[in-house]
């Protein structure tokens, strides 16, 4: 028996459906995924040309401020050529004025040379005429005696002449003594009129001489109160720098040619020693005044007076001090040995002592005896 087999048909459908629709999905997967790209690539692009419009905007500013630059760093070279060429400038009218300072420092030294040497002449002058007066006074007095003996001569003569003619003898002797007399008479007016002769050539002389010494005196003077002006215009800038180099402390003043530090500042009451500010401000003074030092002609004999004062309430008597004599001038001494420690030369100072009599302010309240209460600095010559 022959089995008949059954011919099943082949059916594809289903799997082209599923192949169709995977494919399809796959198509929509790349379509969304070249969309997103698009957008992407879209957004990127759109970012890098604001980028790239915001950059050129920023180099276009930057060329504008390199071109403002350029402006300004060609003002700046014109500026620093003439500020160059003003430099220079400044630089040869400086030589010129130190050069002409320096021949004026030459010619002030030659002045000080004719004058020291005017001063020598003028003394040498003076012990001249003082050798002349001398003189004059002996040729007075020999010609006052001479004239007394002149006198008493032509005394006798007359008296011998009137006794010879009373005698009427005409005596060879008394001739020959009246001739005598005659020449002695005569010699003596001779001696007498020389005498005068050599007065009026020395009172001329001594005139003369006088009128030199004044000249000299007054070109001495001259000389003087250059000198004078001088040491106060140094002084003027010692104390301007003081002032500045003490400026936080308000109660130091000037009075006039004198630095006035109140004694609060310097010591305690009743004491000596200075205190450590003020062994600072006798540092910052001593350094102001080696500045100065250095500026001042050598010919210019400067001191720096340090004075002491108190008020006139008398002290507790110690052995130390027994009155404000002792306390003014140990503090005016121990300011003068502060600033010998700072290199200023001891025989550049002098310390004084006046206790209470030279009072700022004479009343009698605590201001006032503060006052008084002060030390003072005057830079002055010898």
């Amino acid at each position: 028996m022959t089995t008949v087999r059954r011919r099943i048909p082949l059916n594809i459908w289903p799997a082209f459906v599923d192949a169709t629709a995977s494919l399809l999905m796959v198509v929509v997967f790349v379509l969304l995924l070249a969309i997103l790209g698009h957008l992407v690539l879209s957004s990127a692009l759109t970012d890098r040309d604001q980028a790239l419009s915001q950059l050129n905007s920023r180099i276009t500013k930057l060329a504008e401020i390199l071109s403002l630059e350029q402006a300004e760093t060609a003002r700046l070279g014109k500026l620093l050529a003439v500020r160059t060429a003003n430099l220079e400038q400044a630089e040869t009218q400086i030589a010129t004025q130190r050069l002409e300072i320096k021949d004026k420092e030459t010619l002030l030294a030659e002045r000080d040379a004719t004058i020291t040497q005017q001063t020598q002449t003028i003394t040498e002058q003076l012990e001249l005429i003082e050798t002349l007066k001398i003189d004059i006074e002996a040729l007075t007095a020999l010609r006052d005696r001479i004239k007394l003996e002149l006198e008493k001569e032509i005394t006798e003569h007359e008296y011998v002449q009137q006794r010879l003619e009373e005698e009427s003898a005409l005596n060879i002797t008394n001739l020959a003594q009246m001739e005598l007399l005659n020449r002695q008479l005569e010699e003596l007016r001779q001696q007498l009129s020389a005498l005068s002769s050599a007065l009026e050539v020395a009172e001329e002389d001594i005139a003369e001489k006088q009128t030199t010494i004044n000249d000299l005196g007054t070109r001495l003077n001259t000389a003087l109160a250059n000198k004078a002006q001088m040491l106060q215009k140094y002084r003027s800038e010692f104390f301007g720098r003081l002032r500045d180099a003490l400026s936080q402390y308000p109660d130091i003043r000037i009075d006039g040619d004198r630095f006035v530090f109140p004694s609060e500042l310097l010591f305690e009451s009743g004491s000596d020693r200075l205190g450590t500010d003020g062994k600072k401000q006798v540092q910052q003074l001593a350094t102001t005044l080696k500045d100065i030092a250095q500026i001042i002609p050598e010919d210019i004999d400067w001191i720096l007076r340090i004075d002491g004062h108190t008020d006139k309430r008398p002290i507790l008597k110690s052995e130390r001090f027994q009155s404000n004599w002792e306390l003014s001038s140990a503090r005016a001494i121990s300011m003068v040995r502060e600033m010998i420690k700072n290199n200023i030369p001891a025989s550049r100072m002098a310390a004084t002592g006046f206790a209470e009599h030279h009072p700022v302010d004479k009343g009698e309240t605590e201001e006032a005896y503060a006052r008084n209460r002060r030390i003072e600095l005057k830079l002055t010559s010898r």
